[in-house]
Parts: structure tokens; C-alpha cells; sequence
């Protein structure tokens, strides 16, 4: 114990001496300051002298003595302040502090000699969260889960340490044979009847990340209480010397048939395509062709599949897979329904399953979000650079998804006339809040033909949506005669909100306030089926009426989580109706949209800060905790009656959203875990808000503002004038409180 003793003594004097200095200086927040005295350098001996963590990570000692003789005070605050949070979607965060320890992780494995702790993503969090997990599904009956990875640096050995534990622990477990998109998983769980499921993925966040997305049986996140259940009384209660796993070979195989993948007794069965996969070990287990079973899924959900058949050769569509693995599912599904001209992206590697994203070079913090305009650039110069300008001219569409592919985004060939308003490029990367409702126009208005289904009735059915996602979706499904649901943000939410509708709850109801933001002509006890779960950050599924079972699909419903594959497939068919009507998707967002007078132009744009990555260490999440005080004192300055103008536009009115889910890790009791928002008209279409992320140490500033005078001559003038206006205010807004 010499060793660890010295480790700990001068990490005791290093670290005591830069929190003091950094809390003299006012930059980390009192509360974070003595919450890190109390627990930074506790952790650190627990971790370094736990028998049974070192027999896991007998290596974690070597990385831990080079952080502290290299003096990495910020990172070994970092990485032993708390324990990593379960949040609304399971875990997340940093597996490498920098990208050093990133490339090492990469050459030496789970057990790197890098700087890890219990606040970074590691290979004992995982055994550690994993275990309190099968724990918590042994205690309550669940019998199998669904694992999988995305392109993640090591996600493979993860997720096969992770089934460990759940073998171990008497658990059925179907693995996928290689990196798989989330909505596959969440598609897998119910298909399978299996009991939850998780997929190791930090979805779009870069390189450096890494964590698991934990499912319910539905295929859903966990509802909240039981999301709270599992953490407080089985993962906050875990110890190191609960940990128990066994290994492949180990794991039961029914004598009497072991190639049967649905007796009970086989406890290891793979997922993956209609083969066996070269160099890939399997361990004599079966295989489940889970690709087809998911395409014939997809497949049931094209509107007009004459129509696509008939147009689907006439659209041009490019694909990036941003490294991720979406790069087999969405050209193939694309070719299966009939789009012949489909150029796949394999510049810069990013049809290449690696976590080390080398697209994303130019900033360590760049993120692969099909959403980010950084990342549609990267996206177009390289489809530019290996296709051709001519070829780029004439693409319709490009499509791209996230490395677990929840996430879709859509750019967009510009007409002619309208370029020299967007800087005379070609292309443009369509917000999410345009794409979802150009998509839900085109469902709404046209008859439905999957398999003999049709369109439920109207008065039938709602959509859901997040709080932050554009009012162009609830004009929209007023016109048509459909309910709305907002809720606060996640997708879990608003499949939560989904299912409280199939079990009739009044969603005003108080016991909601911390799902429910308003809902809209919901009055009506007939609404039992969902058209459309719409998320702004680039999220979409459809999970139609109350299913047969409580761990079904919905009727004629999809996924009960953002599914960026089959978004992608739902845009492509609205880009063969643009060719049947002879315009550009472009042209027909314009017309169906914009210039229809029950629906109107709503421009919105988010702003994120920082611009990439997060806040860093104690003195970032102070920064951050300092400029959402300053947006709530600007708040109650607003109610208080004082006249604001920002660039020019005045403070009609503001709220604060306080809902608890984030209030002990800022130490602020009074947390705005949903935002500030401030209102610019009376009818609250115009308004700002001001965000922390639920995903990472992150804010982002939401705008909307609602178009005026527009007219089909002045259609793209008036877009950009208000474009320019909102982008003012946020500017306007930074100055206040940044």
C-alpha cells in the first residue's frame, strides 16, 4: 500500500491547493467547492485501494499515478468529483479525458493505463451500474435483454464486459454481432420479448464519449419512478464486491438443441443479419436475422409505395453515416424501396466504423450530430470532393445519421433564386423542426396504404412533441383536426406522454408537471393514437394506438424512441412525391408550409454554448450555473414589470421552468432544468429560451419567431430578414448574461 499511500498524499496537497485557488479567484461556485473537497479525494482512495476494483482494473492504478504526477488537478477533479449520473436515457461521458488517452484506450483496451474514475465512463462504472441494473431486473422478475454498441472506441469489448454481468446474473442475453443502430435495439426488445435492453453509445457526442442508453421492455426509456427506482435503491447501493460476471463459454446451452435462439435455456444468442460474420466469434450460438425483421418493419410504414416505386429512381439521395452505424441499414433500406441513385460518403473514413471520428479533426470537440451545421459541411465538401461539383449540383438530398443512427438529419439542394439569400450555396442543412413538419404535412394529407391500413381518423388521433420544438407542428395538426402533447424535453418523455394517453390519464392532471408542458384540443377522449412523436433535436417516430400488450409495438406504431433509420426512409419517400409534383422538397416546404395561411413560416435556429463539446471541470459547470442565474435575475426583472429590449424586440412576458431533475448536481435547489423563456407577442409564437442540456454540461439558446407579411413573391426575403432577426436577439441575449 506504499504506493497508493504517496499517490494519495500528493494528490491530497495538489488537489486542496487548486480548488482554492480556483474558488479565491470566484471561479467555481461555493456549493461545487465544498462538495469537492468532501469527495474528490475520497473517491480517489476508494478507488485505488478497493481490492475488488483493482482485480477488474488492475491498470487504473498506473493511470491514476501519471495524472497526479503530471499535476492534472481539472481532470482528477473531473473524474473523481461525483459518480457519473443516471440521467433520463442511462449514462453518459467522458471515456478519455483528452485525445491522447483516447488513442490509448484505442491500442490497449478497456483496462488502459488512462486517468479514470468514478465520474468518467470506464470499464468498473459499467461493471458497477451494470451490475445494480441486473440486480434491480432480478429482483423484479425480468428475465432477458438486448445489448448492443454503436462505433464507439471499445464498444464492442464494452458491451460484451456488460452481458457478462447480466449472464452472471441469470439473464437471457441477445447481442448483436456488430455495431447496430439504437432504433434496431429498441426494435429488437419488443420483437424478441425480452425484458429491456442497453446500447453502449454517447449517441452524437464526440469522440472522448461514451456511456449506455438503458430501455425498458417497450423498447421506451423507463418511466421517471422507475427510473428513480433503479438508481436510489439498486446503483447507488452497489458495490464493487457485488460485481460478478462469467464468461461466454460459460453461460447455459440447451443440450437438446443448442441452435434454437428462443428456448429459455440457451442464455447467449446473437443478432445480426442472415449470416455469420468473418471474424467475428460467436461461440457456437445461434444468430438472429434481426436486419430483416427490422427492414420488413420500416416497410409497412411507406404511404404510397406505387408512388415511390414509380419516383424513387428519380431522386438523387447522398448518405454519411458520420462514422456511425447507420452506414449499412439506411442505403441498403433506401435500395430495397426502390432509390437506385444513392451515393454513399466513404471520404475521410466516415462509412467506417471508428470512434475516433477523423472527419471530426479540426476541433477535438466537433460532434458527428447530423444536425450540426459544422457536421453537414463536413458532410457536403465530402460527398463535393468524391462525387464532384456536377454530381453535387444535381443531388437532391442528402441524409445523415449519428453513429447509433437515432438521429436523422436532412440538407437540401437550394433553387436557383433563392441562393444568393444563403450565401450562393448549393445546399443547406434543413432544421429539424422544417423536417418533421414537411413529413407530417405530407403523412397527414395523403392516404395511407401500409399493408391495407389507412390513416386512423383524424378525431382520432395526436401527436407529441417537445416544448422546444416548432409551433408549425401544432398549426399544422390543428388544421387537421389533431391533438397536441408537449412535454418537457427527451424523447423518453414524449413516448411517455404517448403511453399515458393509450391508459386515458387526464395529462392535466398535477401528477404530470413533470412530463407534461400543455397540451392542445386533447379535450376529447377519442385521441388514442399517435401520428407523430417530432423532437427539434433531430428525433422522430410514430408510435401509433394502444398495443395488444404492455411490451408491444403500438398498433401500426413504430419504435417507442427516435429512430433516425426510419426517418430517413420517411424523408426519401417525401422527396419522390417532390419529383412526382415536378419541384424540389425545397419548393414544396414553401408551398405546403410557409405560404399556407392556417400554418405560416416559423423560423427557429438553437445556438449552442460552449459551440462544441461542454463546459469543462468545476470552473465550466460554474460558468454555466452563472449565466442560467443571470437569465433567471433577467427573468424577474421581466415579471417585476421592467421594459427590456433585446436588438430591439421587448419582453413581453418570461417563465422559468423548474421541474427537479437537475437541481443536486448544480447544487441549486431552484434549478431551470427546462429554461427560461421569453415571450415578444401577446400570442407567445415569438419567444427565446434559454436551455441547460439534459445530456451534457451544455445550454443552448432556442428561438422562434413567426414570420410576418409573407407572400409568395417576398417568400425568401422575408425568410432571411427573419433569420437575421433572430440571431440579433440571441446575440442581444449573450451580452446580457454571458
Amino acid at each position: 500500500m506504499a504506493i497508493e499511500d504517496a499517490i494519495i498524499r500528493e494528490a491530497e496537497t495538489g488537489v486542496a491547493a487548486y480548488l482554492a485557488d480556483q474558488f479565491r479567484r470566484g471561479r467555481i461556485d461555493e456549493g461545487l467547492y465544498h462538495h469537492a473537497r468532501r469527495h474528490v479525494i475520497a473517491n480517489i482512495r476508494t478507488w485505488l485501494t478497493d481490492i475488488h476494483i483493482k482485480r477488474f482494473s488492475p491498470r487504473l492504478r498506473d493511470g491514476l499515478k501519471a495524472a497526479v504526477e503530471n499535476a492534472r488537478w481539472p481532470d482528477l477533479v473531473e473524474a473523481y468529483v461525483d459518480e457519473i449520473k443516471f440521467g433520463t436515457a442511462g449514462i453518459r461521458g467522458k471515456a478519455a479525458m483528452t485525445d491522447e488517452e483516447l488513442q490509448i484506450l484505442s491500442s490497449e483496451g478497456i483496462d488502459a493505463p488512462i486517468l479514470k474514475g468514478p465520474n468518467t465512463l470506464n470499464n468498473i462504472v459499467l461493471l458497477l451500474k451494470s451490475t445494480g441494473v441486473a440486480n434491480y431486473a432480478t429482483d423484479h422478475g425480468l428475465k432477458s435483454i438486448v445489448i448492443g454498441y454503436d462505433s464507439r472506441v471499445e464498444g464492442q469489448s464494452f458491451a460484451r464486459l456488460v452481458a457478462k454481468v447480466f449472464l452472471a446474473a441469470g439473464l437471457k442475453v441477445y447481442l448483436f454481432d456488430e455495431a447496430c443502430p439504437y432504433p434496431e435495439m429498441t426494435f429488437a426488445i419488443p420483437t424478441l420479448c425480452t425484458d429491456m435492453g442497453i446500447l453502449i453509445s454517447a449517441s452524437h457526442n464526440d469522440r472522448r464519449y461514451n456511456g449506455y442508453k438503458l430501455s425498458s421492455g417497450t423498447g421506451s426509456q423507463f418511466p421517471p419512478r422507475v427510473r428513480s427506482t433503479i438508481y436510489n435503491e439498486y446503483i447507488r447501493t452497489t458495490e464493487p464486491s457485488d460485481i460478478t460476471i462469467i464468461e461466454f463459454e460459460e453461460a447455459d446451452i440447451d443440450p437438446t438443441d443448442p441452435e434454437d435462439p428462443f428456448l429459455d435455456s440457451n442464455k447467449l444468442v446473437f443478432l445480426g443479419g442472415s449470416s455469420f460474420l468473418s471474424g467475428v466469434e460467436y461461440h457456437r450460438r445461434p444468430l438472429v436475422n434481426i436486419h430483416q425483421m427490422h427492414q420488413d418493419q420500416i416497410g409497412r410504414f411507406i404511404s404510397r409505395p406505387k408512388m415511390v416505386r414509380t419516383w424513387a429512381p428519380a431522386v438523387s439521395i447522398g448518405y454519411c453515416a458520420f462514422h456511425g452505424a447507420g452506414r449499412k441499414a439506411v442505403p441498403r433500406l433506401l435500395g430495397e424501396f426502390g432509390f437506385t441513385q444513392v451515393d454513399t460518403i466513404t471520404k475521410y473514413q466516415l462509412n467506417e466504423l471508428n470512434g475516433l471520428f477523423p472527419a471530426f479533426q479540426e476541433h477535438p470537440e466537433q460532434q458527428p450530430d447530423p444536425g450540426d451545421p459544422v457536421a453537414s459541411d463536413i458532410a457536403v465538401r465530402a460527398y463535393e470532393e468524391q462525387y464532384g461539383a456536377d454530381a453535387l449540383e444535381h443531388l437532391d438530398m442528402l441524409i445523415g445519421t449519428d453513429p447509433d443512427a437515432d438521429r436523422a438529419g436532412l440538407v437540401l439542394k437550394i433553387p436557383q433564386v433563392q441562393r444568393k439569400y444563403h450565401n450562393d450555396q448549393s445546399h443547406l442543412l434543413l432544421s429539424a423542426d422544417d423536417a418533421w413538419t414537411l413529413l407530417l404535412w405530407y403523412r397527414l394529407s395523403q392516404e395511407i396504404q401500409n399493408s391495407g391500413a389507412t390513416l386512423p381518423p383524424l378525431a382520432e388521433s395526436f401527436i407529441v412533441l417537445s416544448h422546444i420544438t416548432t409551433d408549425a407542428l401544432v398549426s399544422l395538426a390543428r388544421k387537421h383536426g389533431v391533438g397536441v402533447v408537449k412535454t418537457w424535453v427527451g424523447f423518453g418523455l414524449i413516448a411517455n406522454a404517448v403511453e399515458r394517453v393509450w391508459a386515458g390519464d387526464n395529462l392535466s392532471h398535477p401528477q404530470f408537471k413533470d412530463i407534461i408542458y400543455q397540451t392542445v384540443d386533447m379535450e376529447d377522449t377519442r385521441r388514442k393514437f399517435n401520428v407523430g412523436c417530432l423532437e427539434q433535436s433531430n428525433g422522430f417516430s410514430i408510435l401509433g394506438g394502444a398495443p395488444e400488450n404492455s411490451t408491444a409495438m403500438g398498433k401500426n406504431g413504430h419504435v417507442r424512441d427516435k429512430d433516425g433509420v426510419f426517418a430517413s426512409i420517411l424523408l426519401a419517400e417525401v422527396a419522390a412525391y417532390a419529383a412526382s409534383r415536378g419541384k424540389t422538397v425545397y419548393e414544396l416546404i414553401d408551398e405546403k408550409i410557409y405560404l399556407d395561411p392556417d400554418i405560416g413560416c416559423f423560423v427557429t435556429d438553437v445556438e449552442p454554448v460552449p459551440q462544441w463539446g461542454e463546459f469543462k471541470g468545476l470552473e465550466g459547470l460554474t460558468q454555466k450555473i452563472n449565466i442560467l442565474k443571470k437569465s433567471v435575475e433577467l427573468s424577474e426583472r421581466v415579471r417585476g414589470g421592467e421594459s427590456i429590449l433585446l436588438n430591439g424586440n421587448l419582453i413581453i412576458s418570461s417563465e422559468t421552468f423548474v421541474v427537479g431533475k437537475y437541481a443536486d448536481t448544480h447544487k441549486w435547489p431552484g434549478f431551470p432544468d427546462e429554461g427560461i423563456r421569453f415571450y415578444f407577442d401577446e400570442e407567445k409564437f415569438n419567444h427565446l429560451t434559454v436551455r441547460p442540456s439534459g445530456t451534457s454540461q451544455c445550454l443552448r439558446f432556442h428561438i422562434q419567431l413567426k414570420a410576418k407579411n409573407l407572400s409568395r413573391n417576398r417568400i425568401s426575403e422575408i425568410k432571411q430578414e427573419t433569420r437575421l432577426r433572430a440571431r440579433g436577439i440571441i446575440a442581444a441575449i449573450r451580452e446580457i448574461v454571458m
